[in-house]
């Protein structure tokens, strides 16, 4: 495996690399390859992330009366129909 040297890092940076590594229980090292393969997109960030920024900038947010109205449309998708499983 190969090495890389960051030079001029900021120490509030810093402290907050460390930070994560503390919470995560892991070291510098591995928090710092960690943020990296998720920023590039080589690993996902855990569950329910993975490519998740890929679409960022298509995506908005429901307030609760879009999804109140999203429910009522869909609430028929929920029904299952025993002829379609015969």
């Amino acid at each position: 495996m190969k090495s890389i040297t960051i030079h001029n890092i900021d120490g509030q940076l810093v402290e907050l690399i460390k930070s994560k590594a503390k919470a995560k229980g892991t070291s510098v090292n591995k928090t710092i390859l960690q943020l990296i393969e998720e920023s590039l997109g080589i690993k996902s960030q855990g569950k329910g992330f993975k490519h998740r920024t890929d679409f960022s900038e298509f995506c908005g947010l429901w307030t609760k009366e879009d999804l109140a109205e999203f429910e009522k449309r869909t609430k028929e998708f929920e029904k299952i129909q025993p002829k379609d499983w015969k």
